[in-house]
């Protein structure tokens, strides 16, 4: 449900083990989805979607261990045996972190080529259009009388 759901088993916990048993490896960092928002709490699509992540990348997960092993070893050596998942236009797919080496800034921790960049003439003309922002319009207003007849 949260972080802290198991009294043993803690955010901080599991980061710590991945942490010193991939020293020198790979790097680890904690991700929990409530911290992920810029505020507020996971709405039922966060949920939902973070639940058909988590599915997506133990069936992967699975499938390779079937794939990679042999006669009870696991011989996970091919580039493919370690993916990112991540959002392609609309659908969620795993990318090779070996793709992934020659597209990232590890100085910065950012993508070299990032696709918000190619909006940025867009954005400029945004910023300099002048609009009334009030909008709302005065009108005559014509006082009523009753005929008798």
């Amino acid at each position: 449900r949260n972080e802290r759901c198991n009294e043993n088993y803690t955010t901080d916990f599991i980061y710590n083990l991945y942490s010193e048993e991939g020293k020198g490896i790979f790097d680890c960092r904690k991700n929990v989805l409530g911290h992920m928002q810029q505020g507020g709490c996971p709405t039922p699509f966060d949920r939902n979607f973070g639940t058909k992540m988590g599915a997506k990348a133990v069936a992967w997960i699975t499938g390779k261990i079937k794939e990679c092993s042999r006669h009870g070893r696991i011989f996970a050596n091919t580039a493919d045996s370690a993916c990112l998942l991540g959002m392609r236009k609309r659908s969620l797919v795993f990318q090779p972190i070996a793709e992934l080496r020659q597209q990232t800034d590890f100085e910065h921790r950012i993508p070299k080529e990032q696709w918000w960049l190619k909006l940025r003439p867009i954005l400029k003309i945004l910023a300099k259009y002048n609009i009334e922002l009030d909008t709302s319009e005065t009108a005559h207003l014509e006082h009523l009388t009753r005929k008798v007849l």
